[in-house]
């Protein structure tokens, strides 16, 4: 397990970074001097006063980032996650709770807690709560997210889930003081089929691996087809055979084999890719036996962000991020910043820093919260998943942005993704 709150270095060159774009303030002299006589004693005090004036009692808002992390193999090495991942995104927001937060009394805080995968997420998460963290924001698997949910619970505290996509987290196994910033895998694949469907490719044929996130996001895209009109007509599993992902003569057996294991597939438009696991996928695209565009988690992929993003004032934020940490903001970091700005966000409309009068107003229908994806977001009060575009990109662009034209919903069209509320089984 590895502790840490930011370290002063590092807070000081995000605040720096933030700092350069909110507005400056000077001071002036405090008053004129008048009269020959008091010049002297005028003088003095003048000195002294900025020095006697008392400063602003700050009050403190502590936020807890509760995550796994272990340098896993990938397919790539360009998709190694950093080790920071997540833990950037959250530095970034709390220098920019404090750029505002500064001017009206508030001190955020954040301790990071890294644990490896495996790890009991328990005694952490109690720890944060006995130290009077009422925010936890959490990159965990489904099970520990709700195991800290459930602590959190008992002691009235908020948890912001920022990296488990499973549907039944917005589904059955919702908690009422849960609340996503992590899209799930429902709304991903719903923002890619809205997408394909515009585009009128409707036959698709899927390849998926056999662990259970694999099965999940190709259960997730079999239930966005029924949703759209998609048609699958035909469907592989891809069997994880272990072995070296990377030797000498792996490029040329998948050159040979991979088009193999393809070409029994019924003729389609797109060709769907399930990996979550990172076994197969990456090999797929250029790959194929007939030559077809590649979606899912391979080729055309939907997220919550992207490093190439800057429409929506999009460069913003990446200049800062990028500023801050040495590289560009991923999905996990926009998920971690978008939950700890949540928090900030509130104190900064309220004027408060009172975890009951923050709490209401999260959870109320006035609260939005901007995120540089065109359109203030909002929680759906039925599951507390935060609405908001999906993006769909290739590895170096953004290629569009779902709900796609055409796509309408009466409440909201960000509600054409994911779990409307007649789809959800969670009863708040």
């Amino acid at each position: 397990m590895r502790r840490s709150s930011m370290s002063a270095a590092r807070r000081s060159t995000v605040a720096a970074v933030s700092l350069a774009f909110a507005v400056g303030l000077g001071a002036g002299p405090a008053a004129a001097q008048d009269g020959a006589s008091g010049a002297a004693e005028t003088t003095t005090e003048t000195r002294t006063a900025p020095q006697q004036a008392a400063k602003p009692q700050m009050e403190e808002v502590k936020i807890g980032l509760l995550r796994t992390y272990e340098r896993t193999l990938a397919l790539s090495v360009l998709d190694i996650p950093p080790e920071d991942i997540g833990v950037a995104g959250a530095e970034v927001a709390i220098a920019d709770n404090d750029t505002t937060g500064s001017f009206m009394g508030q001190d955020f805080t954040l301790d990071t807690v890294t644990l490896a995968p495996g790890d009991d997420v328990k005694p952490a998460a109690e720890k944060m709560l006995a130290d009077g963290i009422h925010y936890i924001v959490t990159d965990l698997n489904a099970e520990d997210t709700l195991a800290v949910a459930d602590l959190a619970a008992a002691q009235n505290a908020l948890v912001f889930n920022a990296g488990a996509l499973d549907n039944r987290l917005r589904d059955a196994d919702c908690r009422a003081n849960l609340l996503h910033t992590a899209p799930s895998y429902a709304m991903l694949t719903d923002g890619l089929a809205q997408y394909l469907m515009w585009k009128q490719w409707r036959n698709w044929a899927l390849v998926s691996g056999e662990h259970e996130a694999d099965k999940e996001f190709a259960e997730s895209l079999k239930r966005s087809a029924t949703k759209f009109g998609g048609n699958i007509v035909g469907e592989k599993v891809f069997e994880d055979t272990g072995g070296a992902r990377a030797t000498d003569s792996g490029q040329a057996l998948v050159q040979r084999q991979l088009p193999v294991f393809l070409q029994d597939l019924p003729d389609h438009d797109v060709l769907l890719v399930a990996d979550e696991s990172e076994v197969f996928g990456t090999y797929v695209p250029w790959r194929t036996w007939v030559p077809r565009p590649v979606a899912g988690t391979a080729g055309l992929t939907p997220g919550s962000w992207h490093p190439s993003s800057e429409q929506w004032g999009g460069a913003q934020i990446q200049n800062r991020f990028e500023d801050a940490t040495g590289r560009r903001m991923l999905s996990k970091d926009m998920q971690t910043w978008t939950a700890v700005r949540v928090v900030g966000e509130a104190a900064s409309r309220t004027q408060s820093t009172d975890p009951k009068v923050l709490d209401d107003f999260i959870k109320s229908p006035d609260f939005t919260i901007a995120a540089f994806k065109g359109q203030r977001l909002t929680f759906r009060d039925w599951n507390w998943q935060l609405r908001q575009p999906v993006l769909l990109a290739t590895q170096d662009s953004v290629v569009s942005a779902s709900p796609q034209e055409g796509f309408l919903h009466q409440v909201s069209n960000l509600d054409t993704l994911g779990l409307d509320r007649p789809e959800s089984a969670c009863s708040l």
